[in-house]
């Protein structure tokens, strides 16, 4: 799975990116991470549509963060949903440390 933020992970716990990326790890989730870069409160025009926020778009119809693609390619839209589809969904647990 792919995380789609801003600039970054952190920011305070209000910060949208941040939340949604704290929820995935809490839930287990080997995240990976992309930056969209830009700026959120811009329109779409070309110098802010970066290659991060052209796949979020691509993926969900907006360009906002965070987003969240899926390994099947469905894509979750929004720091509450993504925070809610990760409680709802933890991780398998590993194999990896099963005799």
């Amino acid at each position: 799975m792919k995380l789609y933020v801003c600039y970054t992970t952190r920011g305070g716990p209000g910060h949208p990116c941040g939340k949604a990326y704290d929820a995935l790890k809490a839930a287990g989730h080997d995240v990976e991470v992309g930056h969209a870069m830009g700026a959120g409160f811009l329109p779409d025009v070309p110098f802010n549509l970066t290659p991060g926020r052209r796949r979020v778009k691509a993926l969900t119809g907006q360009s906002r963060v965070p987003a969240l693609e899926l390994d099947d390619g469905t894509a979750i839209a929004g720091s509450e949903e993504i925070v809610s589809w990760a409680s709802q969904h933890p991780a398998a647990p590993s194999a990896a440390g099963s005799p």
